[in-house]
């Protein structure tokens, strides 16, 4: 599986993993949003772009599943795939891309748990023999 979901004492852990940094980060929104929804039944309808930019991957990746968190509220959507570069310009980590889904419907996505907010607790981005992991905790 290329994500996971991490137990918690009070909120919800996500994991993503993943070849590449990218990927990790991708992985680790779709843990996201499979606990808000079904996210096998989110079609990439509409693509939603996004930008964040911060000092350290860790504060880079807070930032990045915060913004998702956004998206889906103002647009009132939900997302299944994700589209996500990652580069360093002057000191800066920067994440930008799109995020693909469509108007959440309750009858066909189902209904998750409502996750409120990213959080810096547990959070951890590394590569360890070729592998990325992107991980952090959700406020539920």
């Amino acid at each position: 599986m290329p994500y996971e979901i991490i137990p918690h004492p009070s909120d919800m852990g996500v994991r993503g993993i993943g070849g590449s940094l990218e990927e990790a980060f991708a992985e680790a929104a779709r843990a996201m949003f499979s606990l808000m929804t079904d996210v096998e039944k989110v079609e990439p309808k509409e693509a939603i772009p996004f930008e964040v930019e911060a000092d350290s991957l860790e504060d880079l990746f807070v930032r990045f599943l915060g913004e998702l968190i956004f998206l889906r509220d103002i647009h009132g959507m939900v997302f299944s795939r994700f589209s996500v570069r990652v580069g360093k310009k002057e000191g800066k980590f920067r994440a930008a891309g799109q995020a693909f889904g469509e108007n959440f419907q309750p009858a066909k996505h189902g209904i998750g748990i409502d996750v409120k907010a990213a959080t810096y607790a547990w959070v951890k981005v590394e590569e360890k023999d070729g592998t990325w992991t992107a991980q952090g905790v959700v406020d539920v």
